[in-house]
């Protein structure tokens, strides 16, 4: 049986995946690796792709469709001559497009072995050109097993731009922490453009990877923590650093801000009960981002009280686990408009 789609997820957060598959009639044919299944759906792919585009899920991270399924036994020569004869007359020849494919398990394979031949042979038969950086569609490929699996989508479609979800930033040589990543995923994965010349609070600051991002980001930032950041941090004009805990900062009356961000190692429902204690110190036209650190078991639970505790300060605008968090959720918040 032909699946329709294949869904990608952190193996830890597994189960809360397969739930959101199982919310919307999805039905799992086979796991193809942790956190990978291929899964046949009630409608088409395009219908769900259209449904989570509005109401993206918290655990799934990407989706693409299968619209074809070659055997890997021929080879990949095979497989790419085989998926130009198919998708060449399916692109659309105006738009940039990129091909991403996916090995699993132990194959003798490299993505570079189909991507290079099957991207370059069908921009020739099809005039459209090709554009790994940003394209407008994608043949996504996935071999696993014996076979490969073909889809072509709008990369809109497909809840990430990057195979599997799958999202690299270059290291910078000032990069303060691998902290960093997680917040300029945070701003593309929600689309979120901070104000010009922003006022930003960040709440446990130390050792300073959100503040420095934010500073790139033209913010001027009041750090809370009683660690030391960065040295860089510590000269930088456009950083306050004020060496108190949150919970200090909330007794002397804090400033109010444009932003506030929070990537605190507490407990989901303790670092939200802070945050919620901070949104009277937002601009009504503010934003917020905080990272909700989950326990291992009955983390589903958590999540939700946490959300629950959230949403009495808060517009929550999206929440999403994402590629460089840990245990953990990014929930991009909105104050709340008073009724």
């Amino acid at each position: 049986m032909t699946p329709d789609v294949i869904v990608t997820a952190d193996p830890a957060f597994a189960e809360a995946a397969l739930a959101e598959i199982a919310a919307v009639n999805g039905r799992v044919l086979h796991t193809l690796a942790p956190g990978i299944w291929a899964i046949q759906l009630p409608g088409d792919f395009f219908a769900l792709a259209e449904q989570w585009r509005q109401q993206p899920p918290i655990f799934v991270r990407h989706i693409c469709p299968v619209q074809t399924v070659l055997p890997l036994a021929e080879g990949v020569e095979k497989v790419v001559a085989t998926a130009v004869t198919f998708f060449t007359h399916l692109l659309e020849p105006d738009w940039p497009f990129s091909v991403q494919t996916r090995v699993l398990g132990d194959l003798p394979i490299k993505p570079f072995d189909v991507n290079q031949p099957l991207g370059n042979q069908l921009a020739t038969a099809s005039g459209a050109p090709l554009d790994v950086r940003r394209p407008f569609q994608i043949l996504s490929v996935v071999l696993a097993g014996e076979a490969a699996y073909l889809g072509l989508s709008l990369a809109t479609n497909n809840l990430s731009d990057w195979a599997g979800g799958v999202r690299r930033f270059a290291r910078e040589p000032e990069q303060v922490s691998r902290a960093e990543f997680k917040l300029l995923e945070a701003l593309e994965v929600f689309a979120i453009d901070l104000p010009p010349r922003g006022r930003a609070l960040d709440l446990g600051a130390a050792p300073g990877g959100w503040t420095r991002v934010l500073r790139q980001k033209e913010q001027y930032v009041t750090a809370v923590d009683p660690a030391w950041l960065h040295p860089s941090l510590q000269k930088d004009k456009g950083v306050r650093h004020l060496r108190l805990t949150a919970e200090e900062y909330l007794e002397q009356d804090p400033d109010t801000y444009d932003v506030i961000v929070n990537d605190m190692r507490l407990d989901a429902r303790d670092s939200a009960r802070l945050m919620g204690e901070y949104g009277r110190y937002l601009y009504p036209h503010g934003l917020a981002l905080i990272t909700l650190k989950l326990p291992e078991k009955n983390y589903q639970s958590a999540l939700d009280h946490a959300l629950n505790i959230l949403r009495q300060s808060y517009t929550i605008a999206g929440a999403r686990q994402l590629f460089h968090n840990r245990s953990e959720v990014t929930v991009y918040l909105k104050r709340k408009v008073d009724s």
